[in-house]
């Protein structure tokens, strides 16, 4: 009974150590919808279960590197826009681990009213400013569809919304979940022009990590890997409780109707009925690198480095519960042969 109970303590002693393993996820922007699949594999204890104890910090809205904190060290996983591909070309050591989104969330949002159907006729517009870092893909609809870019009026002021329900802008960049929603709570009619919608497929909200991470500690990326999209498939098959637990816990200031609305838009871009969740295609990174202006023999360079591939380190490595076992045989050892000497004397 003592060599059982040491066994059992030990046990769970070392579970427990393991368990401590601490790690940041860096978001790339405020608590919403958007980040549901992470909190529930922290809230239902998927990343417990994997040995982590995980934060997941909101970004920083005064800091416009989003990819930063990963990239100093101060969180081990991010989630990016598709512009992480660049940040890789040009020398930051990202490795992308699956998107979130398979597609844009961003589109120009136009007046119910407007003359704008599709991206040919931004002609003449006036547009707000677009991120090329984040949001190439719209400016890349506009061109391929023969606008020139270069002469369209760009509104550079601090309220872009103020400036389109003024009548100020023709059209505004938006993300598909968010002013939307407000403006229809506003009794603003609306409608989107998409980049998917065009054959612009690009992926979003993409988790990542370094090449530092993934060489010392792959086995702690794959299970945080692993144990994210377990919390992603869970939000997918229970969306009222994956937007309660946002509302609650993390995203206090958004009402339960706002944050259904978010996760209504997004599901579809989450999990295709065509792809599995978090699946990424070497074309597809190609077409990215072409909205990017990056040449496709760069891309040919980093690509085996940047794509996200497990690969269980050779060496042998020692886990807890085998270190247990270990220390229980060590100390076994002695208690058997006191046992054993004992039963010599009495006989």
């Amino acid at each position: 009974m003592l060599l059982k109970g040491l066994i059992l303590g030990l046990c769970c002693f070392c579970c427990q150590i393991a368990a401590q393993e601490s790690v940041t996820l860096q978001l790339k922007w405020t608590h919403q919808f958007q980040f549901a699949g992470y909190y529930m594999a922290k809230e239902k204890g998927f990343y417990k279960d994997v040995g982590l104890d995980v934060t997941i910090k909101p970004a920083d809205l005064t800091i416009p590197d989003a990819f930063s904190a990963v990239a100093n060290g101060q969180a081990e996983f991010g989630v990016g826009h598709s512009g992480i591909l660049k940040e890789r070309i040009n020398g930051q050591p990202f490795v992308a681990m699956a998107p979130i989104l398979q597609y844009s969330p961003y589109c120009w949002m136009v007046r119910d009213t407007s003359d704008i159907f599709h991206p040919r006729d931004f002609v003449n517009k006036r547009i707000s400013k677009v991120s090329h870092n984040d949001s190439n893909e719209l400016m890349a609809m506009l061109t391929r569809s023969g606008v020139n870019t270069r002469l369209l009026s760009v509104y550079n002021g601090d309220n872009p919304s103020q400036a389109w329900t003024e009548n100020r802008l023709d059209a505004m960049q938006v993300y598909l979940s968010t002013e939307p929603y407000n403006m229809t709570q506003r009794g603003i009619s609306h409608r989107l022009i998409c980049p998917q919608r065009y054959g612009i497929d690009v992926y979003a909200d993409i988790l990542y990590t370094t090449r530092k991470m993934l060489n010392t500690s792959p086995e702690t990326v794959e299970r945080f890997y692993q144990a994210s999209l377990k919390g992603w498939r869970y939000a997918m098959m229970n969306m009222d409780e994956a937007i309660a637990v946002t509302q609650i816990l993390y995203a206090p200031n958004k009402s339960f109707h706002e944050l259904a609305y978010e996760a209504e838009m997004l599901k579809e871009y989450i999990m295709p009925a065509t792809t599995s969740l978090g699946h990424m295609s070497i074309p597809k990174w190609r077409l990215i690198a072409d909205l990017y202006g990056i040449h496709q023999t760069e891309f040919d360079k980093v690509k085996a480095s940047f794509i996200y591939k497990y690969q269980r380190p050779e060496q042998m490595e020692l886990s807890w519960m085998l270190i247990a076992a270990m220390i229980v045989s060590v100390i076994s050892i002695p208690l058997y042969l006191r046992l054993m000497f004992s039963k010599k004397i009495t006989v």
